[in-house]
């Protein structure tokens, strides 16, 4: 079957076996299992985070502490969606699934080459499934796997057209929502980040993911057509 020609049910079903082959991976010895997944959302848009924290694996779901409060009070206030619409629409992917662990003089690791490298193949596959419109790159290591390294202030409030695995999308970057980084809180992040969002709520994509997760919310489920329930309902 030709990509082009694809129906959403087998896009749907291909995406749900990969996030069954993703939960199963254990390919770095130095990362902490289990792996963190949002669940197979089929989508126009992904965001694509930096590594779980600590927190995420114990509770199922990416962005599920601190730094995930201030991301859905970013996109509330831009756009209306809640936490749990942004969910249920909008497929959450990451650099590395699962957690790296913490550095000896204390915070979190970040992720080795090899184990981004690794990690990379599950991108590079839902970027083949999903065929997205546009995607969000959430921090400065997120950033790079789609962008030359720079200043957050050249790159946040801009969209740029991306490629990756053969296909083509719209890129717009995020700074990280970490309270540890006061970057998005003082000017000029303040109004870059605003200016950002703006782009995103703006952007056809994410009228599209609205559209659509308002048709499954109609048809009483949040789940997508051949999804199994077993991982859609993941808390959050």
């Amino acid at each position: 079957m030709k990509l082009s020609t694809r129906s959403p049910a087998a896009t749907a079903q291909r995406l749900s076996s990969h996030v069954e082959d993703l939960l199963a991976c254990r390919r770095c010895p130095g990362m902490l299992a289990p792996v963190v997944s949002g669940g197979p959302v089929v989508s126009p848009i992904m965001l694509v985070g930096q590594a779980p924290g600590d927190k995420e694996p114990k509770l199922g779901r990416p962005f599920a502490w601190t730094a995930g409060k201030t991301l859905f009070r970013w996109f509330h206030e831009a756009s209306g969606m809640t936490e749990t619409e942004f969910r249920s629409s909008i497929y959450m992917a990451a650099v590395c699934r699962c957690f790296p662990g913490k550095k000896p003089t204390g915070g979190d690791r970040v992720p080795a080459d090899q184990e981004i490298a690794n990690c990379a193949h599950w991108l590079d596959r839902e970027i083949e499934i999903l065929r997205p419109k546009l995607i969000l790159p959430v921090g400065k290591l997120a950033i790079a796997q789609f962008l030359p390294a720079t200043r957050l202030d050249e790159i946040i409030g801009r969209q740029f057209s991306g490629s990756r695995h053969g296909q083509s999308f719209d890129l717009i970057p995020l700074p990280h929502p970490s309270g540890a980084s006061p970057w998005h809180r003082v000017e000029p992040g303040k109004s870059l980040l605003q200016e950002a969002l703006r782009r995103v709520a703006a952007h056809p994509a994410f009228r599209e993911a609205r559209r659509i997760q308002r048709g499954r919310a109609e048809r009483g489920s949040a789940t997508p057509s051949g999804v199994t329930r077993s991982v859609a309902k993941e808390p959050g």
